[in-house]
């Protein structure tokens, strides 16, 4: 491809307000261009673009380009609003999804050994991360829980594939994965709900409250009866 036409690809992407598929990308041109020659360009273009604070990169959704990790701090100047922090049981919760999905809740709770409170789908939902994709074919068919496409994209992931292997599968190291790819924990109020029994073989709800005090965290258990009302959820 000549560097005209590649300089045509380039500009479509970089004013682009979403990302751009080979088959977007054909329609620049009058004549008929086979989609190698896209792919070849596309290729051509990411390493134009190595030495320089954007690049190109390819996600679930087609080819955009963006900003290196390396200038985040200088453009975090420009905009005084700071990402959304997500509390450890949510990056739990998504990590367990992302790795073993399709899940239903009652799996995730197994999983982590606590209760997952609705606050927790709620924001994993409404942040375009998960999706319930069907149910699962038993009591109460509960729903299956999957991530979505917007995830690959935040995360600048092509598909699943794309998530690194884990040498230790345990819900804290995914999850502080997934928090380094997309943002950091947020150690404040994360109230988690562990159900265990007592010396007498009798359930007991314990509730680990934690809070963040200046640079320091304090922990504070209390153990409710069996009998108590059940314990709010996280707020």
């Amino acid at each position: 491809m000549d560097d005209h036409n590649k300089r045509v690809i380039e500009t479509a992407l970089l004013c682009a307000q979403e990302p751009l598929t080979v088959a977007d990308l054909t329609r620049l041109f009058a004549e008929d261009i086979a989609s190698v020659e896209i792919d070849d360009a596309l290729l051509e273009l990411q390493k134009t673009w190595e030495d320089k604070g954007m690049e190109l990169v390819h996600i679930a959704t087609g080819w955009r380009f963006q900003s290196r990790l390396a200038m985040r701090e200088y453009l975090d100047r420009l905009t005084p609003e700071k990402p959304p922090k997500y509390s450890r049981a949510v990056m739990e919760t998504l990590a367990i999804i992302a790795y073993r999905q399709p899940v239903t809740r009652g799996e995730i709770e197994e999983i982590r050994g606590v209760a997952v409170s609705s606050n927790v789908m709620k924001q994993l939902e409404d942040r375009g991360w998960v999706e319930v994709i069907g149910h699962k074919e038993t009591i109460g068919r509960p729903g299956l829980y999957a991530t979505t496409k917007q995830f690959l994209d935040d995360l600048s992931l092509t598909n699943l594939q794309s998530l690194p292997m884990l040498e230790d599968t345990a819900p804290m190291a995914a999850a502080e994965h997934l928090g380094q790819a997309v943002m950091e924990f947020d150690p404040s109020a994360t109230v988690e709900t562990v159900i265990e029994l007592d010396e007498n073989g009798q359930p007991i709800i314990q509730q680990t409250i934690e809070e963040s005090v200046g640079e320091e965290t304090i922990e504070v258990e209390e153990v409710i009866p069996k009998s108590a009302d059940k314990p709010d959820e996280q707020k």
